[in-house]
Order: structure tokens, then C-alpha cells, then sequence
């Protein structure tokens, strides 16, 4: 509640917390609890995104709505482009911010704009905000979905959920340890679904989790890490590839001077260096596919390691 501001709105976590094996799983399954399947059921998704919210869209008998997220646009999603139309078929809509794999963040005016759509149209947002511990101002924290529907005074957060996990955040991904947070008669919905198919977290994750959320430090310390290797990568990336530092994450979206499955090819060949191709990551849509000549690189391994990848990767360039 202290990061988000939720002090004064709260949260009930009996009726609007669900604690969950890793966002993947909640992530996936939650379509299934919510949308009802028909030939006009859409879910909406950023493009390029996490291929989790295209299964689950149809998984669950919809029709995934792809929302091209370019650098013209901030490499945020276009919402304003959306026809009327679209909106009023559109049952759930998944956001990430901040974003794999572009790292742009969703201004709170953006996000509060899209609560006011989803009460004109009836459908709910399911904001992954798995990265949202991940920034480089400490005195502007990205921010969330349930925060925006608190500045709103909607202090139920009516049609917004959230999905938070430890995995990126205290760099325990094998962990499996998450919640989903919310709209307290979504969270029933979805509480009913995952009786026939959750598990419960065994008791030792369940401490270890209650030790990571309780502890701040060990966060703070992981975010300054990134921040080093973003400050020290880029300065060797300058005038090697067309790129910038992201909002968020820890994530890098270079552009390519060759198709980007070409050049993911030819440097694992080359230099055993593995990157994933942007198109991997996106569809085309009217002939124009956002991950195209685009690579996502992980600012994962430790800094020596990143280091190294820096300098195969400028040799694999450089031998072009």
C-alpha cells in the first residue's frame, strides 16, 4: 500500500488480494475466469508484448485486438486510434508497464482515461506490473493501475486488477511467488476459477515470500544494480546500435541494420551471444509489424557478463 499510495483507499486483503504461483499462471488463467466466449469477444494487448496474454486470449474464445506499440508513439500502446466499435466488444484489456519489452511506462492520466473507458464499455484491465520495482528515478516510481483508480476516488478500483510478482523485483523468478490485487468481485470470479486448477504456495515459499515483500533494501540495492549496467552498457552501445534507456524494466529494444532474425542468427554463430529477435515478440498488423528489425536484450547476468556481451556484440557489428 506504501508504494502505490493506498494508504487512505486501502485494501482488504481477504476480498481483494489473491496470493498466486507466479503472475505467469495468474496472468494466463485469468482470461479463462473472465471472458465470455463468443465471435465478438475481443481481448486487447500490446504488440509487441508477452505471448502469455495472446494464449490466454485464446485460450478463453476471443479475439486478441493487437495495439502496435512504435517509437513514434513512445512505444506505448495508441489508445486514442481505437474505433468506438472495438471498444465496445473489448472484454479485457492487458496492460504492462512497465513494459516487455519496450520498458515505456503509462502515465497515470493514460491509465485513468482508460478506467473511465472501461466503465463506458464494460471491461476490465489486467495491468502486469510484474517490472514495476524496475526505474531509474527514485523520486518517480512508475505508476500503478490501482493507484490511478484511487486518485480517482475509486476506492473499490472498479474493473481494475494488478498482478505482482517477486520474480523481477527480488530476483527470485523460481520462487513462484505472486498476488493479484483488485476489483474485490473480480477477485471472487477469478478466486472461484482457480479452486478447479490453483495450488497452494507450499509453507516455505509462503515465509520466504512474507520475508521478500517485508524487506525493502535488498530492492533498492537490485534496482541500483540495473541502473549501473544501463548507465555503463549504453555508454559502450553509443554510435553501435540505435538505442535508448527505457522507462523501466531490464530490457534494451535496439534497432537493427539487418532483419533482426538475421542478426540474432548470425551472432549466436559468430560470438555464442543469444538475443531474441523483435518479431518474436510482435505481429504485423496493416503491414506494419513493431518488433521488426528490433532485438530484446536482457540486462540480467551480472555486469561483467553484460560487459562481455558488449564487446561480441561490437565484433559481430563491426564484422557486418
Amino acid at each position: 500500500m506504501h508504494r502505490f499510495g493506498l494508504a487512505d483507499a486501502g485494501i482488504d486483503p481477504d476480498n481483494q488480494v489473491l496470493p498466486v504461483n507466479g503472475t505467469r499462471e495468474a496472468l494466463f488463467s485469468f482470461a479463462q475466469a473472465v471472458v465470455d466466449p463468443g465471435p465478438n469477444a475481443l481481448v486487447l494487448l500490446p504488440n509487441p508484448g508477452y505471448q502469455i496474454y495472446e494464449g490466454a486470449t485464446l485460450l478463453a474464445g476471443a479475439e486478441p485486438h493487437y495495439l502496435p506499440c512504435i517509437e513514434a508513439n513512445g512505444f506505448l500502446p495508441d489508445f486514442e486510434s481505437v474505433a468506438p466499435d472495438t471498444w465496445r466488444h473489448c472484454q479485457l484489456l492487458y496492460l504492462c508497464s512497465p513494459a516487455n519489452p519496450t520498458g515505456a511506462v503509462i502515465p497515470q492520466a493514460t491509465l485513468q482515461r482508460l478506467i473511465t473507458l472501461a466503465e463506458e464499455h464494460d471491461f476490465i484491465i489486467a495491468a502486469d506490473e510484474c517490472y514495476s520495482e524496475l526505474y531509474f528515478d527514485e523520486a518517480v516510481p512508475p505508476v500503478g493501475l490501482l493507484q490511478a483508480a484511487a486518485a480517482m476516488g475509486y476506492g473499490d478500483y472498479r474493473r481494475c486488477v494488478v498482478f505482482h510478482s517477486l520474480s523481477k523485483r527480488s530476483n527470485v523468478p523460481g520462487l513462484r511467488s505472486g498476488f493479484v490485487a483488485g476489483d474485490a468481485r473480480v477477485i471472487a470470479r477469478y478466486f472461484r476459477y482457480r479452486t478447479y486448477h490453483g495450488c497452494a504456495m507450499p509453507l516455505h515459499h509462503q515465509y520466504a515470500s512474507i520475508a521478500a515483500w517485508g524487506d525493502e533494501d535488498h530492492v533498492v540495492a537490485n534496482r541500483r544494480r540495473y541502473q549501473e549496467k544501463f548507465t555503463t552498457v549504453l555508454s559502450l552501445l553509443d554510435g553501435l546500435l540505435p538505442v535508448s534507456r527505457p522507462d523501466g524494466g531490464f530490457y534494451l529494444w535496439p534497432s537493427t541494420p539487418i532483419e533482426d532474425t538475421d542478426f540474432a542468427r548470425g551472432l549466436f554463430a559468430a560470438e555464442n551471444l543469444v538475443v531474441l529477435p523483435g518479431r518474436y515478440l510482435s505481429h504485423a498488423v496493416d503491414g506494419i509489424d513493431p518488433g521488426a528489425r528490433r532485438l530484446r536484450i536482457a540486462l540480467v547476468p551480472p555486469l561483467d557478463t553484460c560487459l562481455e556481451a558488449v564487446r561480441r556484440l561490437r565484433c559481430y557489428i563491426e564484422s557486418l
